[in-house]
């Protein structure tokens, strides 16, 4: 009962947070915004089609990290298994299936195909995360200075650029003390583990960290695909504005707000802190020519986000031939995620 309550306050947020953000860019005296436009205005359909390949590449390379995490522990997993079970959690990180995250499925269901795993396929999804937010600040970050954008002459987009910047350094700092020698012995990482409430999933986090403490070739090999990642997804969601009717940001600037966007992904909601994000950098950074229409950010992450569900189509022959299997692996996950199973101990 308690996770259909969960999972209905879930949904009542996002589509409140969505409906707002429809409300807001329409209330407009003329009228004039991104939703008219895309009614009356003709959209370039090679654009938004060359927006999906960049967008799948991207998701692609997301399955391929992982299996090269997988495998750096040992993991005797296939490529083909590691593709199968990445679609898997990419399907239930899209959308509300239950409170079941995605990255739980991948974790359970590996662990399912090769027992005596369970720490390692943990660890793997931990730091494949891990490597995926810390990478996407600090392609924000050099995209900022690249493009001037901390130079935009508005308060908030210059608390942003600071904020990207302090969020980068402390990223980067903590990664790199966690991956260092453990001169405490473990001590430091149980006083971690006895923070009220967040302590054991940080345990667990540094844990799962210092399992690649050995292997810096991974990691870097990881954090140079997570670039291509960012990179492809940035140019999609360039490619998705260019086709749809309208003004828009460059493509240096996408390279900015779209890494920013994605970093709301930390917040448990199916949809809806995306495209606040989006929208609220859209209408703060000025553009040359054409007034960019209210709501034209919205526009684009909603865009985004039915590119999303056309990959995740690709997975669905995985999902149908296995649902015998899906179903142990869901309730597998679920006693995971109940009371009884989160009062964690150490992976």
């Amino acid at each position: 009962m308690k996770r259909l309550v969960i999972s209905f306050v879930k949904i009542a947020l996002s589509l409140a947070i969505l409906a707002f953000l429809v409300w807001n860019s329409t209330r407009g005296e003329k009228n004039v915004n991104a939703f008219a436009n895309l009614r009356d205005r003709p959209k370039d359909w090679a654009m938004l089609a060359a927006a999906w390949v960049c967008c799948t590449a991207a998701v692609l390379v997301t399955f391929v990290r992982w299996w090269y995490l997988v495998r750096a522990l040992d993991i005797p997993c296939r490529f083909r298994d590691a593709i199968r079970i990445s679609f898997w959690g990419y399907l239930f990180n899209l959308a509300p299936l239950g409170i079941v995250a995605g990255d739980l499925v991948k974790a359970v269901m590996l662990d399912h195909e090769h027992r005596g795993y369970r720490a390692k396929a943990v660890a793997s999804v931990f730091v494949d995360r891990v490597i995926g937010l810390w990478v996407l600040f600090i392609v924000a970050s050099v995209a900022i200075l690249l493009t001037g954008f901390w130079r935009i002459n508005d308060p908030l987009i210059w608390w942003v650029c600071k904020l990207t910047f302090v969020l980068t350094i402390a990223g980067t700092i903590a990664l790199a003390a966690l991956l260092g020698p453990d001169y405490s012995d473990g001590k430091i990482t149980r006083m971690f583990g006895r923070i009220p409430k967040i302590g054991p999933p940080l345990e667990s986090l540094i844990v799962a960290l210092r399992m690649y403490q050995h292997r810096p070739a991974v990691l870097v090999g990881s954090s140079l695909a997570t670039v291509a990642v960012h990179s492809l997804f940035a140019t999609g969601c360039w490619f998705i504005a260019c086709g749809l009717p309208g003004n828009h940001l460059s493509l240096g600037q996408h390279f900015v707000v779209m890494p920013l966007a994605s970093a709301m992904g930390v917040i448990p909601l199916a949809m809806g802190p995306l495209e606040a994000t989006l929208d609220f950098l859209y209408a703060h950074v000025p553009v040359a020519g054409e007034a960019i229409a209210a709501g034209q950010g919205l526009v684009v992450a909603l865009a985004y986000r039915l590119i999303t569900v056309v990959t995740a189509v690709l997975g669905l022959p995985y999902y149908f031939s296995n649902r015998r299997e899906m179903s142990e692996v869901i309730h597998e996950a679920e006693q995971e995620q109940a009371p009884s199973a989160t009062t964690a101990q150490p992976v």
